[in-house]
């Protein structure tokens, strides 16, 4: 059984075909005991090119419906077309830590 990281991974990679994809579990940032609750992705994909930022977003969230609606807590998303991520920074930003995380 594959865990919650590789059910992203393999679902994304299914559905994007993508170009660029990085999967970052920014759990431990987190307050709480789930290990697979907080998720930041970055995905460039060709399938983004006519998609307004708004349709991609819901298109990433139809293919993760069944994490979103489990175990998923948070899932930061970063999504670009390939034109728009050789534009960029080329970098995926790590999300602040949580206000009930004890550092």
């Amino acid at each position: 059984m594959m865990d919650v990281e590789e059910q992203i991974t393999s679902k994304v990679q299914g559905a994007f075909k993508p170009i660029h994809l990085k999967l970052l579990n920014e759990s431990h940032m987190h307050a709480g005991t789930a290990t697979d609750s907080h998720f930041n992705l970055l995905l460039v994909s060709q399938g983004f090119e006519s998609l307004k930022k708004v349709q991609r977003h819901q298109a990433v969230y139809k293919v993760l419906n069944e994490e979103l609606a489990g175990p998923v807590h948070a899932l930061a998303l970063h999504l670009y077309s390939p034109e728009e991520w050789a534009a960029s920074e080329q970098e995926i930003s790590k999300s602040p830590n949580c206000s009930g995380k004890n550092i």
